[in-house]
């Protein structure tokens, strides 16, 4: 599944001090070996207890997690819908992601430097916004005026799509994002189309001191009151901790160390997970001595779409699937047991794969 998230933020917001933590997050995630994923930028592991369950029982040579792409995007300045800056470039990045982690700064330290002299995480998240809004305006307009004269001669589905595009123009220009704007199911497919920037899914990120990691801070409750509305998530995750955990040697040190602070576990673990989650997709899993392995799926595929995630051939010949429930295989401890006490169930093409399933397809090319 090529879904990526893009790390957005003004400079100096902690943005690259993040990346780094997640691009060694790996190492972070649990005390068991996963196997080596050629090192790639931005490829990002995803943290799943499951998989140690799993790993104790079956004992396999080796065990796969699955991952997501991070990017990170240059640091945007004011004026970027208008090319200053990076700002061409930071768009066209944005542009080719799935979904958007919007780091702000929620920390004060005089040697860090703000680029607008003063920490306010709301007005730096409007700075983004109305940058992010600039451009997807001038894309609705551009699109407004090319079918302008067919919603003139009264074709039904220019007018209809005119409606949608006013729709979104009147958000944008009030200074709202197009992912505010109501719309119905055909008209979903028509925003699709336009591929716009603020009608990504968002997370934001808070950045926040040691002090303020586990409860956060008066500049948290700021941003979590602007963005009520939004129904976005807000997660509160300190940076430099992440840096400090991502130095230390052993998983025991790592505990240690987030004992310390009164966390359970490192901060880009939870930021990973709420990623996967943000792109909608979910996991199913293979299991047997060779490998333990993880594997990415949209939320809502079926058994022969999730089989095609393995290989082609899987779906085109899809015949059956072999479907234990995580639960059920931990608690009774091995497929065969879960076969002799009916809990191995046999789905055909339409079933819908669960988050957690433990699959075996049966296919034939």
């Amino acid at each position: 599944m090529a879904l990526k998230c893009g790390i957005v933020g003004l400079p100096n917001v902690g943005k690259s001090t993040l990346f780094n933590c997640l691009s060694n997050a790996k190492a972070q995630s649990a005390n068991f070996p996963f196997c080596t994923i050629e090192p790639n930028v931005g490829v990002i592991t995803v943290p799943d207890n499951r998989l140690e369950e799993l790993e104790k029982l079956v004992k396999p040579e080796r065990v796969v997690p699955t991952t997501i792409e991070i990017v990170d995007i240059a640091g945007l300045v004011k004026g970027a819908s208008k090319g200053e800056g990076l700002g061409n470039k930071f768009l066209a990045n944005i542009r080719e992601t799935d979904a958007i982690i919007h780091v702000l700064r929620c920390f004060d330290d005089g040697n860090v430097v703000h680029v607008d002299g003063s920490v306010n995480p709301v007005r730096d998240k409007e700075i983004i916004d109305i940058e992010l809004q600039l451009k997807d305006l001038e894309t609705v307009q551009k699109k407004y005026d090319g079918i302008k004269r067919k919603i003139q001669t009264g074709d039904k589905t220019a007018v209809k799509e005119g409606d949608l595009l006013n729709r979104i123009i009147q958000a944008l220009e009030a200074g709202k994002s197009a992912r505010t704007v109501e719309a119905s199911e055909d008209e979903n497919e028509m925003v699709k189309g336009l591929q716009l920037i603020t009608n990504k899914p968002v997370l934001y990120l808070c950045n926040v001191d040691e002090g303020s990691v586990v409860s956060g801070n008066e500049y948290v409750e700021q941003v979590k009151n602007a963005v009520k509305d939004e129904h976005a998530e807000v997660l509160v995750i300190g940076a430099q901790i992440e840096a400090d955990i991502a130095e230390l040697e052993t998983y025991e040190e790592r505990k240690e160390f987030l004992n310390d602070l009164g966390l359970e576990e490192a901060g880009v673990n939870k930021l990973i997970r709420a990623a996967y989650k943000l792109l909608n997709l979910q996991t199913y899993f293979t299991a047997g001595v060779k490998e333990v392995r993880a594997w990415t799926i949209k939320k809502g595929m079926t058994a022969p779409q999730a089989a095609g995630v393995i290989h082609t051939d899987f779906e085109k010949g899809f015949i059956r699937a072999e479907v234990i429930k995580y639960n059920d295989f931990v608690t009774l401890g091995s497929e065969a047991a879960c076969k002799d006490s009916g809990k191995m169930g046999v789905e055909g093409k339409e079933y819908v794969v669960e988050d957690g399933d433990l699959m075996h397809f049966r296919f034939n090319v």
